[in-house]
């Protein structure tokens, strides 16, 4: 992997935990409030799973390769 590439991915990674940490604000404040719609956090929820996904697989890609 090219060290721009590398650097990308690292970029994109702080900008999807970032994006994470706020949907798990908004869900909390969410809950919290009443009359909430619960199919908007169910949403929400969703998508911070897909987050922790692709943040994971980005993760993967940073990890150099080892020859056996």
């Amino acid at each position: 992997m090219q060290a721009q590439d590398q650097s990308q991915i690292v970029h994109l990674l702080a900008e999807l935990r970032q994006e994470h940490r706020d949907l798990d604000a908004a869900i909390e404040q969410m809950g919290h409030s009443l009359g909430s719609d619960e199919l908007q956090i169910t949403r929400l929820k969703k998508r911070k799973l897909l987050l922790k996904d692709t943040i994971a697989r980005l993760e993967s890609k940073l990890i150099p390769d080892l020859d056996a």
